[in-house]
């Protein structure tokens, strides 16, 4: 009597491979990325993070008296918002421990480096699109931002 040799796990469904799927969350966490995923023969991989981000670190300027109060708005809906153009890891300053390129209620011409973003082992500067003041800084030094995330506003 002859006996059927057992499937392997990849002739019906890949098995889960763990050690993928470690170095990938060890991968999210050196780049400050949220999300990566990973195919190989036809076996996608994703694996994500949720950050959520401390309550009370926003800088904001002191407000303006004004003569009827006005409604809050949010950072991203707000005109002069200046949104990341990439993924990475923001820094206010050209070094660490150096003054920031930008702080609030510093006055911007088009052009101006407002910070850096580092991807991929590259420093890219983020110029300003406009002239005006930053009245809002909404990130912190250091901290991982994703693409389209508002990252201060220039009024």
């Amino acid at each position: 009597m002859t006996r059927k040799p057992e499937s392997s796990p990849t002739s019906k469904s890949p098995a889960v491979d763990h050690d993928v799927i470690r170095e990938l969350a060890k991968l999210l966490e050196e780049t400050g990325l949220t999300e990566i995923e990973f195919e190989r023969d036809g076996t996608s991989i994703r694996v994500a993070r949720h950050l959520s981000a401390p309550a009370g670190r926003t800088r904001v300027a002191d407000p303006a008296p004004a003569a009827a109060p006005a409604l809050p708005v949010e950072p991203a809906q707000h005109a002069g918002a200046i949104a990341s153009p990439m993924v990475g890891t923001a820094y206010l300053g050209p070094a660490p421990g150096a003054k920031p390129f930008v702080e609030v209620g510093s006055h911007v011409k088009a052009g101006d480096t407002l910070l850096i973003i580092e991807a991929m082992k590259t420093m890219n500067q983020i110029p300003a699109p406009r002239a005006g003041t930053v009245i809002q800084i909404l990130i912190e030094d250091g901290q991982p931002v994703e693409y389209g995330q508002p990252l201060l506003i220039v009024e």
